[in-house]
């Protein structure tokens, strides 16, 4: 997979990319994230990327001319999956959509700042909009990281133990059970004797009721689902 993402700060998305898995998605070559700093793409002299909205109100708005140009450029390069901009007001990123998303070959990211971004470029090179939540940020970059991050982590090869990724939250529409390490009895609070067992067909069973529970308690909107 390659992930191109456009900001305005690309010194704030670095690190993330620089350890953990994210890294050794990339050392092992499963993974090309590149950075792409939308000032070098303007052609005023403070390389400034906002400006004032049509009919007055608060805030600056991001212009179409420096993200056309970025988006274009990417575009003559290669083919996308996906142009994603990140915004409060777009589909609330969850596991169903990270599944599918991570089998694509090359997606951009555009990270939104101040206001929000010219309309037109929503209508005219955006193909999906996502958000992490219902609250606003001061920029794009850390939904940016999140999906990311969540994507990345689904490749073949990424995590030490490909089935972890199968058996976390959410996959099922149903949020992880309890887990355990040793020791097994500390403080005189034990782990439950089925885990203990060894008998693969009950710890399923236990697991898959405590899933079902503990979702029914804390997301019962998932099994609705």
């Amino acid at each position: 997979m390659r992930i191109d993402i456009i900001t305005v700060v690309p010194e704030l998305l670095r690190s993330p990319f620089e350890a953990s898995i994210m890294k050794r998605a990339i050392e092992k070559g499963l993974v090309e994230v590149y950075f792409h700093n939308l000032r070098d793409y303007t052609t005023n002299k403070y390389k400034s990327v906002d400006d004032y909205p049509y009919g007055g109100g608060a805030g600056m708005v991001m212009m179409v001319e420096p993200i056309d140009k970025c988006i274009t450029q990417l575009k003559s390069e290669r083919d996308y999956d996906e142009i994603i901009y990140m915004t409060p007001d777009g589909e609330t990123l969850h596991q169903g959509m990270a599944n599918a998303m991570s089998l694509y070959e090359n997606i951009i990211i555009l990270c939104g700042h101040y206001k929000g971004v010219d309309q037109r470029v929503r209508d005219h090179f955006i193909t999906k909009e996502i958000s992490i939540g219902d609250y606003v940020l001061s920029g794009g970059e850390l939904g940016a990281l999140v999906l990311a991050d969540a994507l990345i982590r689904l490749i073949p090869g990424v995590l030490s133990d490909e089935t972890s990724a199968l058996t976390d939250s959410f996959q099922d529409n149903l949020l992880s059970p309890p887990i355990y390490t040793r020791p097994a009895d500390y403080k005189g609070w034990r782990v439950p004797d089925v885990l203990l067992s060894g008998h693969a067909a009950k710890i399923d069973q236990w697991r898959e009721e405590k899933a079902i529970e503990h979702t029914q308690n804390r997301r019962p909107d998932l099994l609705d689902r």
